[in-house]
């Protein structure tokens, strides 16, 4: 015999609270102590209660869904900030949905109308770079990711790529370094720039920095230049993981020890590259998933009637391996 399903008025008497006091604690909205909460939620665990999506959606005028809104077709970011999101998101039963605009404009903005029309709970907007663009305009809580929006009054949750990248060229000078060369990506990213400017804020550089293209190879063609430019180089700081795989192998090939001769650090703590490099990298975590966090607490505050304004910025955290300290 099919057992009845379990109600909500089941679930409040279990807890010895309203059914409309269950419902807040299980939807987390209105004002209740955590204790509640948490009693509630230990009832409906224990009666196995599964919310009716449908009739939750009606009776509040929500859909419970939220949509990532990312121009990083790769997912080399979006995906770690997306886990973040749904972190939060899952336990407040919150499904997230992934647009891709491809840095589309027009697609941008057949997303954004598509999105207001299903009657989304809010949009978290991230990409591939750490540039402001421009806000988007729709009637929902929109929370930015990575890259801040233009206006100062919006929520906007970034890395502080400043401090990371000081943070890795402190570490060099612990240890001794004191004849380090900088290699970064391209030269209008703001990225690049700020960890270019960083780095040099932090020691004097044995010349100015080397922008390039995110990429191994031009890891391997600048080292050929510091070595030719400042063959006494001690230590070397790139701005991406992918730049300092290439000064690696490129060192090697050229029979320079890493990290004895010339100690090397990437940034962004890229798994696929700062742990394949030979050494593994010393590298700078951007803490992508917590960043995703922050901005689904944030988008929920906003969907509560809670909304922040302005600019809140995390700490990046660096990871030392071989390629500094050795093995």
């Amino acid at each position: 015999m099919k057992r009845p399903a379990v109600r909500i008025t089941d679930v409040a008497a279990l807890a010895g609270v309203s059914a409309g006091t269950a419902s807040k604690a299980l939807n987390n909205t209105g004002q209740l102590s955590q204790e509640t909460r948490a009693r509630v939620q230990r009832a409906a665990a224990q009666l196995g209660f599964t919310p009716d999506a449908r009739g939750r959606a009606l009776s509040s005028g929500r859909t419970y869904t939220v949509a990532l809104l990312t121009t990083d077709s790769s997912g080399r970011f979006s995906i770690p900030i997306m886990r973040g999101v749904e972190d939060v998101l899952s336990a407040g039963e919150l499904a997230t949905v992934l647009c891709d605009t491809r840095d589309d404009p027009l697609r941008e903005q057949s997303y954004l109308r598509s999105l207001v029309a299903r009657g989304v709970d809010g949009i978290v907007v991230t990409g591939r770079r750490t540039e402001p663009r421009p806000p988007i305009d729709v009637p929902l809580p929109v929370v930015y990711a990575m890259a801040a929006s233009s206006d100062p009054s919006d929520a906007s949750v970034l890395v502080d790529d400043a401090a990371g990248a000081a943070a890795a060229v402190t570490h060099l000078l612990e240890l001794g370094r004191s004849r380090i060369a900088h290699i970064t990506g391209p030269a209008d990213h703001r990225s690049a720039i700020e960890r270019a400017q960083a780095v040099a804020a932090t020691t004097t550089l044995v010349g100015p920095p080397l922008f390039g293209e995110w990429s191994e190879q031009w890891g391997r063609q600048a080292t050929d230049v510091v070595l030719r430019t400042h063959p006494a180089v001690d230590a070397i700081s790139c701005g991406s993981d992918q730049i300092a795989r290439g000064v690696c192998d490129r060192l090697r090939e050229l029979g320079r020890d890493v990290p004895t001769e010339i100690a090397v650090t990437g940034y962004d703590d890229w798994p696929v590259m700062a742990l394949a490099s030979r050494p593994p990298l010393t590298s700078v975590d951007l803490r992508l998933e917590e960043l995703g966090r922050r901005a689904a607490q944030l988008l929920l505050d906003a969907i509560a009637g809670r909304p922040h304004h302005g600019v809140l910025e995390l700490p990046a955290v660096l990871i030392p391996r071989e390629s500094t300290l050795g093995s």
